[in-house]
């Protein structure tokens, strides 16, 4: 091989280790990041974008500063009550409970507003924060390391969830809305529309309410008698007439257990069934049936 066959194969090796310590920090689907401060300068600041609609980030030894730019790919229109839309997307990060070592901002229009703070070791777990942005607003998180002597054992670590949807604020972060808001019931228009985008359809009974202080929200025990359907596997059991599972939905809500069947739906953040709409079911077979006498039904149910 010439000489200059030999500069060019080791130009190559060259840029590929360079290309391979680039992306070594990011999946192959650019959903999640994990890297070190330690490699970082002091009072340096490296971007991030990531492109998935939910991933993870996992900062070790927080040094210096990140900022992270979430691109989706999302629908172009969001959903709202009776079908409206709004272009509104909404984003909500759940710190880890070991969250320490660094600071979380939201950054919009070059303004910083804290979402997480740095946690002492007798802090409670952090909550989740959900915060919104209009099709061509122009936001970031921006997380900053905190001064530590020791930095060992410091990890800021924290999923993000993005949904073109305007039930996602509702279902986590209660801090920004109000009790009418949030536990009002759904009217038929939004309980028919809930049937066809929800992340799960379920009729069942409520067998008992459990309040989570630390999430601020009431976890449902639910006999599931028909799951009509379920994105993930919330709803199961070895039983051919019933399954067993959670909803969860904020505890300033009150639900209480009783008597009935319901159609509850919702849905999944962060692994979690969180609640939508829950009609009694019979409340929901009349407005089913009166729609589908009209020809006004979003879509089809085997409603018995």
């Amino acid at each position: 091989m010439s000489a200059f066959g030999v500069w060019i194969t080791a130009t190559w090796i060259l840029l590929f280790a360079i290309f391979d310590v680039a992306f070594s920090n990011y999946s192959e689907d650019q959903c999640s990041w994990r890297g070190s401060g330690l490699s970082q300068q002091q009072g340096s600041v490296e971007q991030i974008s990531l492109h998935c609609s939910e991933g993870t980030l996992d900062w070790l030894y927080p040094k210096g500063a990140l900022r992270l730019t979430l691109s989706p790919r999302l629908p172009s229109v969001a959903v709202g009550p009776g079908g409206s839309s709004s272009g509104l997307i909404t984003a909500c990060v759940k710190p880890s409970e070991q969250f320490h070592g660094a600071q979380l901002y939201l950054e919009r229009d070059g303004v910083l507003e804290l979402l997480v703070g740095d946690r002492l070791e007798s802090s409670p777990p952090p909550r989740v924060r959900c915060f919104s942005r209009l099709p061509g607003e122009k936001v970031a998180l921006f997380l900053q390391a905190t001064p530590h002597q020791d930095i060992s054992r410091r990890i800021a670590s924290f999923r993000y969830e993005l949904r073109g949807d305007w039930t996602a604020r509702l279902s986590l972060d209660s801090n920004r809305i109000s009790n009418e808001d949030a536990c009002r019931p759904c009217n038929n228009t939004e309980i028919l529309m809930a049937v066809c985008t929800s992340d799960f359809v379920v009729r069942g009974n409520i067998r008992s309410v459990v309040e989570d202080e630390n999430l601020r929200a009431a976890v449902i025990k639910v006999s599931a008698t028909r799951v009509f359907r379920q994105k993930y596997a919330l709803f199961a059991g070895n039983s051919r007439l019933s399954s067993r599972g959670e909803v969860r939905t904020l505890l300033q809500c009150g639900v209480k257990p009783g008597p009935g069947s319901f159609l509850f739906t919702g849905r999944v953040h962060f692994g979690e069934a969180w609640l939508g709409c829950a009609p009694r079911y019979k409340d929901f077979q009349k407005a089913y049936m009166i729609a589908k006498a009209a020809q006004q039904i979003p879509c089809e149910l085997p409603v018995d």
